[in-house]
C-alpha cells in the first residue's frame, strides 16, 4: 500500500480557545476558508459529515468523512475515503498546540493511503498542500482581526 503525508504548521498571535472557535464554525466557512468550502453535520465522534474541499487550481470535490476526534480547543480529525477503502483513503487532523504566551500552533496534516496515492501524488505536492496553508494563513488573519 502507498503512501504519503502532508503536514503543514502556522503559529497564530490568538489563544487556543479563540482559534477553535473559528475553526468550529462550520457556517461560516463559505465566508473566509479558501480550501474547505463548506462543512455539515453532527461534528461528533463516529458521525458522517459533508465537506467540500476545493484545491487551489484543482478540481473540488464532496467527500462524507467520518469524525475520529472533536477535542474542544485541541483537535478535530476525520478519515475518508475515495469510493471504498482502500483505494485512497485520507486521515486529516487539526491540532492546536497552546504555546502558553498567548499564542497557538495550528498542526494542520493528512495521511493518505491506498492502490490510488501515487497517481494523486502531483495533486497532493502542489494542489492541497497549497490549500492547507491558504487555509492556515486566512484563519490566522481572522484569529488575530481582535
Amino acid at each position: 500500500m502507498k503512501t504519503k503525508k502532508i503536514e503543514t504548521e502556522v503559529v497564530i498571535n490568538a489563544t487556543p480557545e479563540k482559534v477553535w472557535t473559528i475553526l468550529t464554525d462550520f457556517d461560516d466557512y463559505p465566508n473566509w476558508n479558501p480550501f474547505i468550502r463548506s462543512l455539515t453535520g453532527q461534528v461528533k465522534p463516529g458521525s458522517t459529515i459533508t465537506a467540500r474541499l476545493e484545491p487551489p487550481d484543482a478540481f473540488g470535490m464532496t467527500i462524507r468523512p467520518r469524525v475520529l476526534a472533536f477535542e474542544t480547543n485541541r483537535e478535530l480529525r476525520w478519515r475518508g475515503h475515495l469510493l471504498v477503502p482502500g483505494l485512497f483513503d485520507g486521515e486529516h487532523s487539526f491540532v492546536l498546540f497552546d504555546n502558553g504566551n498567548g499564542t497557538t500552533t495550528l498542526k494542520h496534516s493528512e495521511h493518505f493511503n491506498g492502490m490510488l496515492v501515487p497517481l494523486f501524488r502531483k495533486l497532493l505536492d502542489v494542489n492541497t498542500i497549497n490549500g492547507f496553508r491558504q487555509m492556515n494563513r486566512k484563519l490566522k488573519e481572522m484569529a488575530e482581526l481582535n
